[in-house]
């Protein structure tokens, strides 16, 4: 049974023209446009809203009182998990990779504010940090509360829901929309969009968060359309890891620059500026092409540009001396 969503963001999110940056590119002054999910309201915005909605719609209706879930330090998605838990008047419980005072500012200052409390899980894999996770959870429950477990990233075949509406609202706004390019972390994001506007539509940027991003899109994409979907059919790109999902490449960097400086746009340097690099490096081998309606989907991240120093060092050595 799938239970309604609870209303958490702002909705639809603007979609903008991008001239400059599409000049920059090598697309025509037309062709690219800019789908803000950066501006989705709650919590600093960001991709996670639609999915959260979805999933803890359905945790609400189980009786909730404390969300858990998992991520990285500096995780967009525990900040968000945070916001909705104090919008709801629920506790939340976040499980981090990594140790207390090894990152700082960013995320983890909102995840503050925002009331939530941290349990380190170490340098744990995806495998270790779901272990935490239920530990967490066994823990509450002794005494006497009701968690709910946030899957990572929101993602899963209830949480792309939201992105198949994010998918339902840009055919509106762009009927002759060709590609959709977005950045492929734990995969819930693009498979909503690939369910609402198929396989062929949307170019997913690995990040580096999965070991195998196409599977997860697949797995939470096929319940959601009649379209067959496997890995083989989604157009992904994993050249833009670089050293590691916490790693600056120098395409990220110029990627972050040339947003910034072109449309006034701030990306971050684990997601969105991954994507945009992908889309550059896209348009270099033909991959998209002028004439054609490309939206850069803008999944937020910016508080994660203030926790990534080497990114913070980067944008700082750009302003020039007068």
């Amino acid at each position: 049974m799938t239970h309604p969503p609870v209303p958490l963001g702002t909705f639809p999110t603007p979609l903008e023209p991008a001239p400059r940056l599409a000049a920059a590119l090598g697309l025509g002054p037309e062709d690219l446009w800019v789908k803000r999910d950066d501006l989705t309201g709650l919590g600093g915005g960001g991709n996670k809203i639609r999915k959260l909605e979805w999933t803890v719609g359905a945790a609400l209706a189980e009786g909730t009182d404390t969300l858990v879930t998992t991520g990285a330090a500096q995780s967009n998605h525990a900040r968000l998990t945070a916001a909705a838990a104090a919008r709801l008047g629920l506790d939340a419980v976040l499980v981090l990779r990594g140790a207390p005072g090894a990152s700082r500012s960013g995320n983890l200052a909102l995840d503050g504010l925002f009331g939530a409390r941290l349990a380190w899980a170490g340098e744990a894999d995806q495998a270790g940090l779901d272990a935490a996770a239920a530990e967490v959870c066994a823990r509450l429950r002794a005494e006497g509360r009701r968690p709910a477990l946030i899957p990572f990233g929101g993602s899963g075949a209830l949480g792309a829901r939201g992105y198949a509406r994010c998918g339902e609202e840009l055919r509106a706004q762009l009927p002759n929309l060709r590609t959709a390019v977005v950045a492929l972390g734990s995969g819930g994001t693009m498979a909503g969009l690939v369910a609402a506007l198929g396989t062929g539509s949307v170019l997913g940027v690995d990040v580096g968060a999965l070991a195998d991003p196409a599977a997860a899109v697949a797995a939470f994409a096929a319940p959601l359309t009649s379209e067959e979907v496997t890995a083989q059919r989604l157009r992904v790109r994993r050249d833009q890891v670089g050293a590691g999902y916490a790693a600056l490449t120098g395409p990220v960097a110029e990627a972050l620059r040339l947003a910034a400086r072109t449309e006034g746009i701030v990306l971050d340097p684990t997601y969105t500026g991954r994507a945009l690099a992908g889309l550059a490096a896209a348009v270099r081998e033909g991959d998209v092409r002028p004439g054609e309606k490309t939206v850069f989907v803008h999944t937020g991240g910016l508080p994660g540009l203030f926790g990534h120093p080497a990114a913070v060092t980067a944008a700082e050595a750009g302003a020039g001396a007068y």
